[in-house]
C-alpha cells in the first residue's frame, strides 16, 4: 500500500467513526500487534531449532546445477568426500616421502 492510499483510508474512518473512535480502534490494534510479537518471540523462543538442525542433515538435497547433481551421483555417502580428500598434513608426508626416494 502506498502512503496515500492509508491516508485516505484514515480520511474515510474518520469521517464514519470520528476522532475517539478512530483513536480508540487504532490503539487496540497496535496493542493486538505487540501481543501477536510477544507471542511469535515466545514460540520461536520454544521452538527446537537444534532438532530441525539434525533432522534437515538426513533429508537429501537437491542439486542446483548439473555440476551438483553429477557429484552427487558419483558420490554415494557425503562423508566418503571427506574421507578422500587429502588433508594437508598427508600431503606433506606425501612430498617428504617423494623427497626420500630422490636422495
Amino acid at each position: 500500500m502506498h502512503f496515500l492510499d492509508l491516508l485516505i483510508i484514515a480520511g474515510i474512518g474518520l469521517a464514519l467513526f470520528g476522532p475517539k473512535a478512530l483513536q480508540s480502534m487504532a490503539r487496540n490494534a497496535g496493542k493486538g500487534v505487540g501481543q501477536a510479537k510477544m507471542m511469535k518471540d515466545k514460540v520461536m523462543a520454544e521452538f527446537p531449532v537444534e532438532d530441525i538442525t539434525r533432522i534437515t542433515e538426513y533429508i537429501p538435497r537437491v542439486p542446483l546445477n548439473s555440476r551438483q547433481a553429477i557429484q552427487m551421483l558419483v558420490t554415494t555417502d557425503p562423508g566418503k568426500e571427506a574421507a578422500e580428500e587429502p588433508t594437508p598434513a598427508s600431503s606433506k608426508d606425501h612430498v617428504e616421502q617423494q623427497g626420500d626416494l630422490a636422495k
